[in-house]
């Protein structure tokens, strides 16, 4: 029992990782974008005037959100994971 947690907790390492480049991707892009933002001049945008320049923001600010969100979605899943991980252990530990 013990050798198939420890493929169990491996498999999810794995899984945890590739979600991990996922998010750090998905960084990356949000990060890029708001550099973007960043380097607009502060008079006279060519944005399509005041609604094109809001639309823009808030479109980086719903990615910033997405992202954060995403963490949020990855470290609950890891703790539901390893909260089984660990309840099963204690059941072995105790049937041992």
């Amino acid at each position: 029992m013990q050798e198939l947690l420890t493929e169990i907790v491996v498999h999810l390492s794995r899984s945890h990782q590739q979600m991990a480049r996922i998010l750090d991707a998905e960084r990356q892009v949000t990060v890029r974008m708001a550099h973007l933002v960043q380097s607009l001049p502060d008079q006279h945008p060519q944005l399509n005037g005041l609604n094109g320049l809001l639309d823009s923001s808030t479109n980086v600010t719903k990615n910033v959100v997405a992202h954060l969100n995403s963490l949020a979605d990855l470290q609950e899943a890891f703790a539901d994971s390893m909260t089984n991980v660990v309840k099963a252990m204690g059941d072995v530990t105790d049937e041992e």
